[in-house]
């Protein structure tokens, strides 16, 4: 996500910060990188000139010339209009009345149906009760879709088979939606190729007919400048109030999140960042101007690591590792819960440099899924003692898990340095705060992980001199 924007911006924000004084040469050069990365990234033209046209006469003005800093100050000012151009985070709207009514809008394949889902299970981590309504009804698929999600989250769907009045299906499942005083009624609506007359004409009879609270718009990210314009189509017949994002893990180039606000000026609310049901996210401006800039997002991986892990399982493995019997059985849990935080690869991108950190073949994701397959091959003795794993052992292993028995031993040594450097360091007692899983510190050997960080408490040992 935005991979070629960020680099590109880096490059163009190190002349800035280079700079002991701002100067109108020197800032041109720079602004002129900045807007040939927004238009490559397929941010609108208009947009991009009134960005960078805002961010020079900042960087000239008395402020930035006085500092003592000019360079970083001039990086400051791209951040804050960037955050700006973004526009504000925003809730879902709540209405004095239940249900609170949202229709879900778009065109054909921008996902929609997923998203609809993907809604109700994150109001259901709120603590809000959601019904999913099918209203695609030119699309048997879509019905099964929905009904399927809906089963495997424990989401109600409300639907009508062979009725094809959209309108009569939305008033039924708003009346039942009433009568069990559910919190939110999500109504999946049909998508075209292209928007048509028809299309929104039914639309616009369903949002009069249901009374929508929110009618959130959802554009595939990956269609840049086109997903600007679909979002002023729909914004002029339906008035909608907000939009989703989605496949912004692809290889969307940024162009849509920046240019949208600004076009339209309707707010993103939601990001879909995968395909897994609780990869949507609340678009916050701030984080994701600092993710651009390559600054990371540290804020967003503590909320999602807050909601994912397991904090009875955490304050389990506290406790073991205060009295140093953490084990491979314990290393496997952890391996487990970074999973559900989206892997190796996902938590690298929250952080500052991320994105050149996943890159690098030493941090391949695929090396834990190997780690994982290991120790699932070991006995419950095994995993708690693998110091005394014998040689046939380690055979039966490799050859359960598909490894070699090269692969076995490495693990196995690399955990054992792994915890005899954290005895002796104290990093078993200080490396967990909270529920903060010790894979994302602690992983020592492993992944390429080789050494603590500045930031710990370890202290290399002293060099003998040698007698001359």
């Amino acid at each position: 996500m935005f991979e070629n924007l960020t680099n590109k911006l880096q490059d163009a924000l190190k002349k800035l910060r280079g700079q002991a004084v701002i100067s109108e040469a020197n800032i041109a050069e720079s602004m002129k990188d900045i807007r040939e990365a927004l238009l490559e990234a397929d941010v609108n033209r208009e947009v991009a000139d009134d960005f960078v046209n805002k961010v020079a006469k900042e960087c000239l003005g008395e402020a930035v010339l006085r500092s003592v800093t000019p360079g970083q100050q001039a990086v400051k000012i791209v951040y804050d209009k960037l955050t700006e151009f973004l526009g504000e985070a925003e809730s879902l709207l709540v209405s004095g009345k239940k249900p609170t009514v949202v229709m879900m809008v778009g065109l054909h394949g921008s996902g929609k149906t997923t998203t609809s889902a993907k809604l109700s299970v994150f109001l259901k981590k709120q603590n809000k009760r959601a019904m999913l309504c099918a209203c695609d009804v030119y699309r048997p698929a879509a019905i099964d879709q929905l009904e399927i999600l809906g089963k495997e989250n424990d989401i109600p769907v409300f639907s009508r088979r062979g009725e094809m009045d959209v309108c009569r299906i939305a008033t039924d499942a708003l009346n039942e939606a009433q009568d069990q005083s559910f919190d939110y009624l999500i109504i999946d609506t049909a998508g075209r190729l292209q928007i048509d007359t028809d299309m929104v004409q039914e639309l616009v009879r369903l949002k009069s007919v249901v009374n929508a609270d929110e009618i959130l718009l959802v554009a595939d990210a990956a269609l840049g400048q086109q997903a600007v314009s679909v979002a002023k189509h729909f914004h002029e017949a339906l008035s909608i109030t907000g939009v989703v994002l989605t496949k912004m893990d692809g290889d969307a180039r940024g162009g849509a999140a920046i240019s949208i606000k600004q076009v339209t000026n309707c707010p993103i609310k939601f990001v879909g960042l995968g395909e897994r049901i609780n990869e949507l996210d609340i678009f916050y401006p701030d984080r994701m101007a600092s993710r651009i800039l390559g600054m990371g997002d540290i804020l967003s991986l503590v909320e999602k690591a807050a909601v994912e892990m397991d904090q009875e399982e955490a304050e389990k493995l506290q406790e073991k590792l205060k009295k140093n019997e953490f084990d491979l059985e314990d290393f496997l849990s952890q391996l487990r819960q970074m999973k559900k935080l989206g892997g190796l690869e996902s938590i690298l991108k929250f952080l500052p440099g991320g994105d050149q950190l996943a890159n690098m073949p030493e941090l391949d994701g695929k090396q834990l899924k190997g780690m994982e397959a290991i120790i699932c091959s070991m006995t419950k003795e095994e995993r708690a003692k693998p110091e005394n794993i014998t040689p046939s052992r380690k055979n039966r292993i490799a050859k359960g898990s598909g490894t070699k028995v090269e692969d076995v031993n490495k693990l196995v040594k690399q955990f054992l340095n792994m915890k005899q450097m954290m005895k002796k360091t104290g990093l078993l007692r200080n490396m967990m705060s909270g529920n903060a899983p010790l894979s994302m510190g602690g992983l020592g050997g492993f992944g390429g992980f080789r050494a603590p960080s500045r930031g710990s408490n370890f202290t290399p040992p002293k060099k003998k001199r040698k007698k001359r």
